[in-house]
């Protein structure tokens, strides 16, 4: 009888420490001795845009006191600019700030009537709007008829011109569309007026 070759049974440890790139985000952007290109078109203040060797980019930012910051690594070549990394950053994430704040413009919140809401609730409605219209929101508000009130059209229609016309009156809105409906809802459409600065 042919014995079985021995085989050792192998003891998988965990390793020991933190895990490798554990808790740190992946850089953004290659900076200085990350670069790999060999030429890249360096640009930033106070330079004059040109395309060189990449130890002359690295010298040049060196003797600025700066950094070499890779701003568009598929360009041909790729594009660096001189700055300091921390302030690029800082301005990086100021613009995508505005970006985010003018992206709120573009929102549209909805709120909903009945065609017999009453009047407490209509008012109820009023304070949310004002908040939506106040963030740059447009509000979005219909009446939805369910059922046979659809036979109250003209009801629906007079509830969103008397709620459209206090938040005009209130200098906070301005009616970009008016009533019309659409299937079982009746809409009109409210943007923020400009604020004045």
């Amino acid at each position: 009888m042919q014995k079985k070759p021995f085989k050792p049974t192998v003891v998988h440890k965990k390793p020991s420490g933190p895990r490798p790139n554990r808790g740190r985000r992946e850089a953004l952007h290659r900076i200085n001795g990350f670069i790999t290109a060999p030429e890249v078109r360096v640009v930033g203040e106070d330079v004059e845009s040109a395309i060189m060797k990449l130890s002359a980019a690295m010298a040049l930012a060196q003797r600025m006191e700066l950094d070499l910051i890779e701003i568009s690594p598929n360009a041909e070549p790729p594009v660096c600019r001189i700055a300091d990394y921390n302030k690029f950053l800082y301005e990086q994430k100021k613009k995508q700030k505005e970006l985010k704040a003018n992206a709120a413009v573009n929102e549209v919140k909805e709120i909903r009537f009945g065609p017999n809401t009453d009047e407490h609730d209509v008012d109820f409605k009023l304070k949310h709007a004002t908040k939506f219209l106040g963030e740059g929101a447009k509000v979005r508000a219909y009446v939805f008829f369910k059922g046979r009130t659809i036979v109250y059209k003209e009801r629906g229609e007079e509830l969103l011109m008397r709620f459209a016309n206090k938040l005009i009156e209130e200098g906070v809105a301005k009616l970009e569309a008016p009533p019309k409906q659409e299937g079982k809802k009746m809409i009109i459409l409210l943007s923020p007026t400009a604020k004045k600065k």
